[in-house]
């Protein structure tokens, strides 16, 4: 009780914030590239001018501490372009990191699903049995054969006699078919 009290009056020991997250701490990081390019590209165009003008200046003193600066700005530039280039390698290796976090968790979800379909497929292995399955696509064959018997039966012709030749019927029809033609050629004909 005293404890909480206590604790009201003077505050208690307040939860400190979550770390950043390496997306976060990548998108800092590429910020302060930024700005360190902005730099360079200040001390490049610095380094133009002075070159500029050394070449304006006769040799001597003045030249001197125009060569002078520019040495100055030129460890500068140096100095951010190290700074860059181990800033490229931390982002590099949070994005390296970001990326395997982010494939264990695709892993851990698959893995999940996986689970859960494999516990699916048992339940419902379960309730099928292969001997009943084989005997309905058994007594599906039979009931197909039985259909094409009958079919077969119904298909057949009760006034046609089974005796008749192939050679006379295929008599029969030209000679139907030369009546049907010199039928055409009457009615084309004008009966004047």
């Amino acid at each position: 009780l005293l404890c909480s009290f206590m604790n009201r009056i003077f505050g208690g020991k307040k939860k400190a914030p979550p770390p950043p997250s390496l997306d976060e701490a990548t998108q800092q990081a590429d910020g302060r590239i930024q700005r360190i390019n902005q730099k360079i590209s200040q001390l490049d165009s610095e380094l133009r001018t002075i070159r500029e003008q050394m070449k304006r200046v006769r040799p001597g003193p003045a030249q001197n501490s125009l060569k002078q600066r520019a040495m100055r700005v030129l460890k500068q530039k140096k100095m951010y372009e190290g700074q860059r280039d181990s800033l490229m390698g931390t982002i590099f290796n949070m994005e390296q990191a970001n990326f395997t976090t982010q494939s264990l968790q695709d892993t851990t979800i698959m893995v999940s699903a996986m689970k859960a379909a494999n516990a699916t497929m048992k339940q419902q292995f379960k309730s099928i049995d292969i001997d009943s399955v084989e005997d309905l696509y058994d007594d599906m064959a039979e009931l197909m054969e039985e259909n094409d018997m009958i079919q077969e039966a119904m298909s057949r012709s009760f006034s046609t006699p089974e005796d008749l030749d192939e050679a006379d019927l295929e008599a029969e029809l030209d000679a139907l078919g030369d009546e049907l033609l010199m039928g055409e050629d009457e009615e084309q004909i004008p009966s004047y």
